[in-house]
């Protein structure tokens, strides 16, 4: 446990000092889609592993327990594997829209949003959507790794893909939209994408995070009201 929990430690850390190094590079960001895409790739292992954390131990848990009685379960990583799939898919995406606002002028080339009604918008919208249903449903699924895995079992090596796969795209459908606040406030802005990762954590893992998601919703929103409604 002690190992899996340092690896994953390891594996965001690598990921945050790839980024840091890519935020202070001169000119690092003057980025084509291939490297767009891997920014995004990065940026979503180091902000989201440590909010599943608390799924990939209990499931590397699940596999120590299993072997002590003689029952081997597929390995840690193969969970872990598909989980960061989940979020590449999200990345592809992600990459493909700010190639899209950079083509069109509203992306500046320092990635960061260059009008003030697309910046309220995005901030709104990741507002919103805290407080929505299909939220409330993703979070739960990221809150109780327990019950995730007794209706989402399946075995072997490729279930084991499948269900890191699963539980990944439950915690895209909860912080898609946060993540997506980068193109507001600068995609390689560190600070917040620290916050968020904090953040994040808190409102999938502990006691009273459901609250801390909604505070974070009811200041995006009055964040992106006064950049879209400028006084």
């Amino acid at each position: 446990m002690v190992g899996i929990a340092a690896g994953l430690a390891a594996i965001a850390g690598l990921a945050w000092f790839y980024l840091w190094g890519m935020a202070s590079m001169p000119g690092g960001m003057e980025t084509g889609i291939a490297m767009t895409l891997a920014m995004w790739t990065v940026m979503m292992a180091a902000m989201m592993l440590p909010s599943a954390s608390p799924a990939i131990l209990l499931y590397a848990a699940m596999v120590r327990k299993n072997a002590e009685r003689g029952v081997a379960l597929a390995a840690v990583w193969l969970f872990v594997a598909g989980y960061l799939l989940a979020w590449a898919g999200f990345a592809v995406l992600a990459a493909l829209l700010q190639a899209a606002l950079e083509g069109t002028g509203l992306l500046a080339p320092m990635m960061l949003s260059a009008s003030p009604w697309l910046s309220g918008a995005l901030l709104l919208a990741a507002g919103a959507y805290q407080f929505t249903p299909l939220k409330k449903l993703c979070l739960s699924k990221c809150r109780e790794p327990v019950h995730f895995f007794i209706t989402n079992w399946h075995p072997g090596p490729l279930g084991a893909l499948r269900m890191g796969a699963a539980h990944g795209a439950y915690c895209v459908g909860c912080c898609w939209l946060l993540m997506l606040t980068g193109l507001a406030v600068g995609v390689m802005n560190l600070a917040w994408m620290a916050l968020l990762t904090v953040a994040v954590a808190v409102e999938q893992a502990a006691p009273g995070g459901v609250w801390v998601g909604r505070a974070l919703g009811a200041g995006l929103i009055v964040w992106g009201a006064v950049l879209a409604w400028p006084a």
